[in-house]
């Protein structure tokens, strides 16, 4: 294993503290101080700290409606059913009940996830001993087919909060990841389900400036499209990643995690178009906003930074805006990740130096 490798790792347990407040609790403290080999041992220890606290406040319960032939009526006689069954001289009731149980959607996609990382070469004897021992509170609860899940579908609410956590994580693994390298050099993670890994790292440095930067407006919103006669039917919605705000100036950051930061064609690099024109339809309309009001509103591409020979790194200044491309560099020390991110909002707003985030 590379140091690099380990950096990486320790890296995205930081983004996830920052994307999920939970992992800042003492709780995670011995998870926190931990060197992990593999991203898999992260996560499985991670999944098997919160499912030992959730078991500690209770598996979540939701009703689940049965259906049984029984000799006693409980809650409500299934007419077709029950007539089935004396036809047949069985002297039994079919009935239709509600029943508290943990088998439900929730808890079956944490047994199903602890499933995988159980047969997973990859996480180490320590981590799946612990979650066999978490199993055997989950003895009534079924497993699911992995690819089954639909996780635009899951809602969470006042009874279950305490899951979304762990079912963000359930998700990573399920989805999965490959941890690439290139003649022994550790490159670029990047998860099966790209968009996946580019909503933690957007989660991320949203989460990072909102706590380190409280003089700051900070914010994902949404951005108005400038219509001569207000008119807006059917256009889409503009929402941005990350929007900060200091009386009239403004930087809107699109963070953007790739494999390749660049396109290629005719081996003439580029910036991928889309995300050139996202990010100018942006400023623009936020800077039209203002009228005549005195302001400064500016954009920036935050990519990830790979282990490519070229990396973006370019400021243009299109129709009285700043659009700057960026790479934040992952692979460094946490306190380094910090200072780029604290240069970002330094120099754009002109605040104070801070030593670290």
């Amino acid at each position: 294993m590379t140091k690099d490798k380990s950096i990486f790792i320790k890296n995205i347990y930081y983004m996830l503290s920052y994307a999920f407040q939970t992992l800042n609790q003492e709780n995670y403290d011995d998870v926190a101080v931990e060197s992990f080999d593999e991203m898999y041992d992260l996560l499985a220890a991670i999944l098997a700290k919160g499912i030992g606290i959730q078991l500690k406040q209770g598996l979540y319960r939701e009703y689940i409606n049965r259906q049984e032939k029984l000799p006693v009526m409980r809650g409500k006689i299934n007419m077709p059913g029950t007539i089935k069954n004396r036809l047949v001289r069985k002297q039994l009731l079919t009935c239709d009940y509600d029943e508290l149980s943990e088998n439900n959607l929730f808890n079956q996609i944490i047994k199903t996830t602890v499933m995988l990382l159980l047969r997973n070469a990859k996480v180490k004897a320590e981590y799946k001993d612990d979650l066999k021992k978490k199993m055997l509170f989950f003895s009534n609860v079924d497993i699911l087919e992995p690819t089954s899940i639909r996780w635009s579908f899951i809602r969470f609410q006042r009874n279950n909060q305490t899951y979304r956590m762990l079912i963000s994580i359930c998700q990573l693994i399920i989805e999965g990841m490959l941890i690439t390298t290139d003649a022994g050099e550790y490159r670029l993670a990047s998860f099966v389900d790209e968009k996946r890994m580019c909503r933690l790292y957007e989660k991320f440095i949203l989460e990072y400036y909102s706590k380190h930067f409280p003089e700051l407006s900070v914010s994902a919103s949404q951005i108005p499209w400038s219509v001569d006669d207000g008119i807006r039917t059917m256009l889409p919605v503009m929402q941005s990643d990350i929007h900060l705000q200091k009386g009239n100036t403004v930087l809107i950051i699109d963070a953007k995690y790739y494999s390749h930061t660049t396109q290629t064609q005719y081996d003439k690099h580029t910036l991928h178009s889309n995300n050139m024109y996202q990010i100018f339809t942006y400023v623009k309309n936020r800077d039209y906003e203002f009228g005549d009001e005195d302001h400064k509103v500016s954009g920036m591409l935050l990519y990830a930074k790979t282990e490519e020979e070229i990396q973006p790194d370019n400021v243009y200044q299109m129709h009285g805006n700043q659009i700057t491309v960026r790479t934040l560099d992952l692979n460094l020390p946490f306190s380094d990740i910090a200072k780029q991110l604290n240069t970002i909002a330094e120099t754009h707003f002109d605040l104070p130096e801070r030593s670290k985030g």
